[in-house]
């Protein structure tokens, strides 16, 4: 990878590995709710919906908490916020284990949801240590760290099993506040803020993080990151409750099938990355949405028997997924899932490497957000039609909208302002107008605000 002016290859790789480990830590505690999630069911008697919401509570704060955790680092930097985001966020996991009441863990999974709002500052941060051309790749790697769920869904479910939900949370809470003391010895201060305080000066107002939102495109990347990150968080949560009751399987097995999607969703979004540096964008997030058309056309289809009068009587065929090729689908639907989620964060430091922080905190709150209501329709369809299929027909409709839309928004875009690019393969939409550069800005900006974008 290139090196910056200044930055070691030394700093990178360690700048980036240890980012995508808390990452990965971050996204495991993220994602608890999954596995002790269906034993809180049991003990309380959740109906679906309840169970939806319970699990999508902590995606709700991990998605809002983008925004201010994501220029909170463009102000003070992520060593400083990585670590103190994981401190409270441990503190909530380890109180979660003396609550009663479904109400009161609808409130503690709002403090647990913070480890969420760890992926905005990871992105923040990583970015400062890579030229623009290198970002996708980096960024990618650093996105690995969602594998932190299939860590949760295979781990989990044996350490629930063996000590209860109530040590398993207890053990997370006391690794995740582990790595946030080694994160903040191991770290170092990343260019920009070495820059400003070498200079004198003071961190980028608020306001002028938060500018960029009032542009469209941010919130047209934002609906694509619904889908590929959104519904990837809404099923890792979803499937082993999934497992355990379409097909029966024990809360073990379910979880261990769980982190089969889980793992290629995470670990490939490093691939997704370089494929965006290589071919482009847009490409990646075509290749993302029809191939989760087909295999979502599948997972839809229910359990069906269809009874045909035949020459000497009734004939019965019987239609239905095996639980090995449902498997194979939902590894399949990650995979691509976690090309799709690399190549949506590509565009980011790109078109607004002043303000990766709030940009891309915003994308990831809407990402998010597709997190917490999508298991909450994963509950009410399940409640209201019996199908246990229902969801992924919820998800084909969804793909096969911002498919359309997305197609659509792209070729009159390119007519209408930009007919010479017609054949740009590298980004899913033309630049908006530049934007002002801060106030206060570094070095590093300026060789990145220089670069002809792609």
């Amino acid at each position: 990878m290139h090196v910056l002016d200044g930055v070691t290859r030394s700093d990178q790789y360690r700048a980036l590995g240890l980012s995508t480990f808390a990452f990965t830590v971050c996204f495991a505690v993220w994602t608890i709710f999954s596995i002790i999630g269906v034993k809180i069911k049991q003990d309380l008697g959740l109906s679906d919906t309840q169970f939806g919401l319970l699990v999508a509570t902590p995606v709700l704060t991990g998605s809002v908490s983008r925004i201010f955790l994501g220029v909170w680092t463009e102000q003070f930097g992520g060593r400083v916020m990585f670590p103190l985001q994981m401190l409270i966020t441990s503190v909530c996991v380890w109180l979660l284990t003396s609550v009663q009441t479904y109400e009161v863990f609808l409130v503690a999974a709002l403090g647990l949801g913070l480890a969420g709002g760890s992926f905005i500052v990871g992105v923040a941060y990583t970015s400062r240590w890579f030229d623009k051309k290198h970002q996708g790749t980096a960024l990618g790697v650093f996105g690995a760290g969602n594998v932190g769920a299939a860590v949760t869904n295979f781990a989990a479910p044996f350490l629930v099993v063996a000590l209860g939900w109530e040590a398993t949370a207890q053990v997370y809470a006391v690794v995740l506040a582990v790595t946030a003391v080694l994160f903040f010895v191991f770290a170092k201060t990343d260019p920009v803020q070495v820059h400003r305080r070498a200079s004198g000066e003071g961190p980028v107002s608020a306001g002028s993080q938060l500018a960029p939102l009032k542009n469209v495109q941010v919130w047209r990347f934002a609906t694509y990151y619904f889908f590929v990150f959104g519904a990837f968080v809404a099923l890792a949560s979803f499937l082993p409750r999934y497992y355990v009751g379409a097909y029966g399987l024990e809360l073990t097995t379910a979880g261990v099938f769980a982190g089969l999607y889980s793992l290629p969703g995470s670990v490939f979004r490093a691939l997704g990355g370089w494929m965006s540096d290589k071919w482009g964008a847009r490409f990646v997030m075509y290749l993302t949405f029809i191939v989760s058309l087909v295999v979502l056309f599948l997972m839809s289809y229910p359990q069906t028997s269809y009874i045909v009068s035949g020459i000497t009587g009734p004939i019965e065929f019987n239609f239905g997924l095996s639980v090995g090729f449902f498997v194979a689908l939902t590894v399949i639907l990650g995979f691509v899932m976690s090309l799709g989620k690399a190549a949506v964060y590509k565009h980011i430091p790109v078109y607004y490497p002043h303000h990766v922080g709030s940009v891309g905190g915003l994308v990831g709150m809407i990402g998010g957000l597709g997190g917490f209501f999508l298991p909450i329709g994963f509950g009410v369809l399940l409640d209201a039609t019996g199908i246990w299929t229902a969801p992924f027909m919820m998800l084909f409709a969804i793909v096969g909208i911002s498919t359309v839309w997305m197609h659509v928004a792209i070729r009159r875009m390119e007519r209408a302002r930009h007919p010479a690019l017609a054949d740009e393969k590298y980004l899913s939409d033309v630049p908006e107008a530049p934007l002002p550069k801060p106030a206060s800005t570094d070095a590093t900006d300026k060789s990145a605000a220089t670069q002809p974008a792609e």
